[in-house]
């Protein structure tokens, strides 16, 4: 994305927030997207990522900054470092950053941007039919409620 690293901070429709970790934004009604973040909580050995779902006031904010419509998440993004990124950019980063069995996701970042778009944005579109709908927020572990973002 071409803003510069920690762009949010100026933005003043951009709430405050710890950006010292790594902040994964996921469609917090999209059952896979919901698996995918207690996956990463599982995965995080060193507890460092936090989560938000797109549309808290926060993932909205940091989506329409970045030029993303929260009513329309097609992708999720992750910031780390100041710096955001989405779609299979950002499952390969955050997948090397877990390390372990999250390194299974790293692969993703090397194929060619012109197959990892169509590819990202096909099951994307899908996600709902294919997964269904959940609540990311409704009665999550212990270990996700220590990582939600409001």
């Amino acid at each position: 994305m071409p803003w510069p690293p920690y762009s949010y901070r100026a933005d003043p429709a951009v709430p405050a927030f710890d950006d010292a970790r790594p902040l994964a934004l996921v469609d917090g009604e999209c059952a896979l997207c919901s698996r995918m973040a207690r996956l990463v909580c599982r995965l995080d050995r060193k507890q460092e990522f936090r989560i938000a779902p797109v549309q808290s006031p926060l993932g909205r904010a940091l989506l329409a900054h970045y030029g993303l419509d929260a009513d329309d998440p097609v992708s999720w993004l992750y910031l780390i470092d100041g710096r955001a990124y989405g779609e299979l950019d950002a499952v390969a980063r955050a997948g090397r950053r877990l390390g372990g069995l999250g390194l299974i996701a790293a692969p993703l970042g090397w194929a060619p941007r012109a197959i990892r778009a169509p590819l990202y944005d096909y099951v994307a579109r899908r996600r709902i039919r294919w997964f269904g709908r959940a609540d990311l927020c409704a009665l999550p572990d212990a270990a996700l409620r220590r990582r939600l973002l409001p």
